[in-house]
Order: structure tokens, then sequence, then C-alpha cells
């Protein structure tokens, strides 16, 4: 028995056991994070512009002061903007465990009551049926691990074309239940990519508590994806077919996650031939 735990060093997500610190391996989302994302060079420039555009005259008597502060104000409007969504996301992410495990949360923060209200509706709603919350996920098959929202049991009709329909309270005299790998997103969007890191999850060898107690992974019957705004709410599943697809090119970006770290430093070698530099005139006599 080993505690699992994580840091960040290098810019990514690690996962390591106590008793063996030096074998780490890369988080789910780390993996993940290894696809394209070429979006984010657009949206990062449009934060970074819109925020001199509308601090402009402010932003001028920034440059006469110091102008390598002023570049870095503006260069870090979307880092700023993204932590202080992640702060919330993680506080929004504690308040959802704690509703899931029972407990009587009242209103909250200005914030975080948005989110507070409408989990409190999706719970009322769907009435799902919690097993466990944030424990890790770990492969040592393909050497990655990360910690997962939620397992949970939720009862549902299941279609002829293999898709379900939610039944909570079996209205239909039909409804099964179903075990479910589950994730919150506070995030804007919903990206096709979850599918990636719900088929992980589910496809790891086994379960890692707090405590380092460890069992093997159950066989899932699919995922679902939570997007939770403070706006509202929606429950995206991830049936078990496209989860067994998403898991193959999830093992593609885990072997790019070696290229990256390891893969590259050796792919060249050293120049075989390259220009003279032939010193000038001007150059010798400075």
């Amino acid at each position: 028995m080993a505690k699992v735990e994580n840091d960040e060093k290098g810019g990514s997500r690690v996962y390591f056991k106590v008793t063996d610190p030096a074998n780490r391996y890369p988080s789910v989302t780390a993996v993940v994070d290894m696809l394209p994302k070429k979006f984010l060079q657009r949206w990062n420039a449009n934060m970074a512009a819109d925020l001199a555009l509308d601090s402009i005259d402010y932003l001028q008597r920034m440059v006469d002061r110091d102008r390598a502060g002023a570049k870095k104000w503006v260069a870090g409007a979307a880092w700023r903007y993204t932590n202080d969504r992640s702060k919330i996301g993680s506080k929004a992410h504690d308040l959802f465990e704690r509703m899931m495990r029972g407990q009587q949360i009242r209103r909250q923060h200005p914030d975080l009551e948005p989110y507070r209200a409408n989990f409190r509706e999706f719970m009322d709603t769907v009435k799902p049926v919690l097993v466990r919350a944030e424990d890790v996920a770990w492969s040592d098959t393909y050497q990655y691990a990360g910690s997962f929202d939620a397992w949970l049991r939720l009862r549902v009709v299941l279609n002829d074309d293999g898709t379900w329909t939610l039944d909570p309270d079996n209205d239909s005299g039909h409804a099964v239940w179903v075990d479910v790998i589950a994730d919150w997103k506070t995030s804007k969007s919903v990206w096709p990519s979850v599918a990636l890191q719900m088929s992980a999850y589910a496809n790891a060898d086994k379960i890692i508590d707090p405590d380092g107690n460890e069992e093997p992974m159950p066989s899932f019957d699919g995922a679902v994806v939570l997007h939770i705004t403070p706006d509202s709410w929606s429950l995206i599943p991830v049936y078990a077919p496209e989860m067994r697809s998403a898991f193959a090119w999830f093992l593609h970006l885990r072997e790019t996650v070696d290229w990256e770290r390891a893969g590259q430093r050796k792919a060249l070698g050293k120049p075989l031939a390259g220009s003279k530099h032939t010193t000038t005139g001007t150059e010798r006599r400075g």
C-alpha cells in the first residue's frame, strides 16, 4: 500500500507513489494536452489585444514608465484569466464533492452560488448514486495516472441504438443501473477531447484511494461529463464504443509524451558540415 502524490515540475503534472518517487507517470491531462490546440493561439492574441485596446491610455502611461513591465502585463492577459477561472473551478469541484457526499451546503459566495444551485438541480434531476470520488486511476501497463471526479451509478433506459434515456425513478419499468466515470467541467465549452480523458480513466489498471489502498479498475458502461456554468448545466454521455475508440487514440498521444520527454533529445546528430565564417576588414577594424 502506497499513497500517490503529484507535482507539476517542468510544466506538466506527474504522479508518483511516495515509496517510489523516481518513477513518475504523466497525468492523463498532460497526455491529452499533446493534442494541437491552434485555436488557443488566436484566443491568447485576442485576450492581449482586448486588454491593450480597453486600457490604451493607462497602457501608454505604463509604457512610458516601464516598457518591459507593460509588455509582460499585456502578454499575460490570457494566463491571468485562465488562472482566475481555474481557482473558481477548483473551489466549485470541492463544493460538488461535498454535495455528492451528502453535506448540506448553504448559500455560497456570489462567484460560487450559481454553481451550487445548478449542481443541486443536477442532483435532484438525475439522482446519481456516488460510488467513489476523487480517487486516482493508475496504469502500470501504459504508465499514466490521473484523478477522476467521480464514479457514479445512473438509472437509464437502454435504447435500441445504444444510447441512454435517463429514468431515475424507473417510470418506464425498464430502467437499469449503469456505472460511469464522471467528470465536472466548469469551462466555457466542452471539447471532444474529453472522451480521451474519460477513456484513459476507465481503462487504467487500478484505483488508488487517498490512503494508498488499491483495487482493480472495474468495467464501466460509459462516462458522463457534467458541463456546469453559472448559467446552466448539461449531462453529456460518452458511450462505451466511443470510449474504446478514444482510448486507442489516447495511447498514440501517450507515445508522443515519451517523444517530448526523451525521444527528441537524440533525434538530431551533430552537423556534418557548415558554412565557414570569414571576418571582413570592417569587422577587424571594429
